[in-house]
């Protein structure tokens, strides 16, 4: 259950690149508050500032104005609360399935002897449906199950905090439904467990509202937040029910909206240019 204690806190970040003698803002102000166990999708049009933003939270840039802080901390550099998911599937080619999660798993959990993280890898291959894949290297699995590959080393390691970038962006359509299902079944769980929060990047509107708590929308141009949309649909969400829910419609047709009304501006002044 999504709970008011504050996990993630960004805080008037900007960032500048220079070269060249231009210099080309790609975040401005960005302001924003995720709480503990709270499901966060972020969503925009390409160069809005979506992955830059993400890059951020992982620790892998520095912003030039403004600070994150998780649990109340400065961040400083990558850190072992925060978990990633590529769109990439970014395996180790020379490890087997069972092999790329328990390297995960050291990395966070060094004191796990060997024979512990390999039980736990084991544990998390069942559950995304790979049990018998564990001796498989990438090359020998598909897109879609190297991709759940990647999910389970990210839950196996257990960290406070998940970051996916576009997770599902390199998949075909049905493989995507499946993943956006079997992450949904993960995250939500029995409704006992207490949820990881999860910071989300996608350019898919009906899988933003499928899996998430509240929907930020970014602009380009410089890159900020310029909406936050709430998803106050009862969980545990079934796609087949969601879709024909009257609050369904009344989210998509809300961020739809907002949406063409951005793609207007954007036309507008490309034209007066």
């Amino acid at each position: 259950m999504t709970n008011n204690n504050k996990k993630i806190e960004i805080k008037n970040i900007s960032l500048t690149y220079e070269g060249s003698g231009t210099v080309f803002q790609a975040l401005k102000d960005v302001s924003l508050t995720i709480n503990d166990g709270e499901f966060v999708s972020i969503i925009g049009s390409s160069g809005c500032g979506k992955s830059t933003l993400l890059s951020i939270l992982e620790g892998l840039r520095t912003p030039s104005a403004g600070e994150v802080l998780i649990d109340g901390k400065k961040i400083e550099g990558t850190g072992r609360d925060r978990g990633v998911v590529f769109q990439q599937y970014a395996l180790f080619p020379w490890m087997t399935a069972e092999k790329n999660i328990s390297f995960g798993i050291k990395q966070v959990k060094p004191e796990l002897s060997k024979k512990e993280r390999l039980e736990l890898s084991n544990q998390f291959l069942s559950k995304v449906g790979l049990s018998g894949a564990k001796d498989k290297y990438p090359r020998d699995l598909s897109g879609g199950m190297q991709q759940r590959v990647a999910i389970a080393r990210a839950l196996a390691m257990d960290t406070d905090i998940l970051l996916m970038d576009e997770p599902f962006g390199a998949v075909d359509a049905k493989t995507r439904v499946i993943l956006q299902e079997l992450l949904l079944h993960l995250w939500e769980g029995d409704g006992t467990s207490r949820k990881k929060t999860v910071v989300f990047v996608t350019h898919d509107i009906d899988e933003a509202i499928l899996l998430s708590d509240r929907i930020i929308m970014m602009r380009a141009n410089p890159g900020r937040v310029y909406q936050e949309i709430p998803v106050n649909l009862e969980r545990p969400r079934s796609r087949s029910e969601l879709v024909k829910s009257r609050e369904y419609s009344a989210v998509r047709n809300e961020i739809m909206s907002l949406f063409f009304g951005d793609i207007k501006d954007q036309i507008d002044q490309e034209a007066v240019i």
